[in-house]
């Protein structure tokens, strides 16, 4: 008789946060094995029977060749018996680009997030980097497109390190997750406005009024990459007489040089949570994750 109890699959590289997921979850896990060839083509194999339940977890952080192996291991596990399928994506990629800023271009988010519903029946991942929707499943037409956030998650960590930390996003897209993560605790907040004129090219103000000096500021948003954001707001916290800058995001990214010009800002400690693995990780998101896959799974 076949075994319909729900069944993880990872990958190797993310044996350690399957383990994680799966033991909160209570599940068993099981890995995917990949084989690269000569010409980067990939081989991948699959338990060669699969229960009724699968869920598929894979972070999606430097994602292009990720997104192939989605396509076909969700393929592929139908073919061996799974009827349900369930990618548990901490970090997802693609959803900045939510609109064509310039004639011709392409609007990833719609693509990626149809693409993923169609081959999914659950996505679940933690803030999601959504400007101009208000619900991921707007941006996935899953049965189940679940958004998390790490906001509550960091401000543990936040006021477990610093003594009433005041709160600033460093821009309004942050508001979301400062009003979050300030409400969970009580803590005072503020949000910074910012132009974005490149990559690199940021600029970042304080709001009027703003009284900085002689606290120790937490600056908290979801995704930290090139750095420059929050650099510059280190820099106007620092001048405006912050005691201390610390930083605690949700994705880790951190391109080359951007731990650098974070630390030269001014900033003391960065954390951060698992949902991309990095040296800064302070907070693991597999019992925030469990909760949201039992909602959806057989008991």
């Amino acid at each position: 008789m076949k075994n319909n109890t729900p069944l993880l699959l990872h990958f190797e590289d993310e044996t350690d946060e399957a383990a994680r997921l799966a033991r909160a979850a209570g599940l068993d896990a099981a890995l995917i094995e990949r084989h690269r060839f000569p010409d980067d083509e990939l081989r991948l194999r699959l338990p060669p029977s699969l229960p009724q339940h699968v869920v598929l977890f894979r972070s999606l952080h430097r994602p292009n060749e990720k997104l192939l192996e989605l396509l076909l291991v969700a393929r592929s596990a139908g073919k061996l018996g799974a009827a349900h399928i369930s990618l548990v994506a901490p970090y997802l990629a693609y959803m900045r680009q939510d609109k064509a800023f310039r004639p011709g271009e392409v609007v990833s988010q719609r693509i990626v997030g149809e693409f993923l519903a169609g081959l999914f029946d659950a996505v679940i991942t933690v803030d999601p980097h959504l400007h101009r929707v208000d619900t991921l499943t707007e941006a996935i037409p899953a049965p189940h497109a679940i958004a998390l956030s790490g906001a509550g998650l960091l401000a543990d960590i936040a006021v477990q390190r610093r003594e009433r930390p005041l709160l600033v996003g460093p821009d309004a897209e942050s508001r979301q997750w400062i009003e979050t993560a300030a409400g969970r605790h009580g803590l005072d907040s503020i949000v910074c406005s910012k132009i974005r004129r490149g990559d690199h090219d940021v600029v970042i103000a304080l709001p009027a009024g703003a009284e900085v000096a002689g606290r120790a500021v937490i600056l908290l948003d979801d995704v930290a990459s090139s750095g420059q954001t929050l650099a510059r707001a280190a820099v106007l916290l620092r001048e405006a007489g912050a005691r201390s800058v610390d930083v605690a995001v949700t994705h880790a990214l951190f391109a080359q040089g951007a731990l650098e010009a974070i630390h030269n800002a001014g900033v003391g400690e960065i954390w951060s949570t698992d949902c991309i693995v990095h040296p800064s990780n302070a907070v693991q998101v597999a019992p925030l994750l469990a909760e949201a896959l039992r909602a959806i799974l057989p008991a």
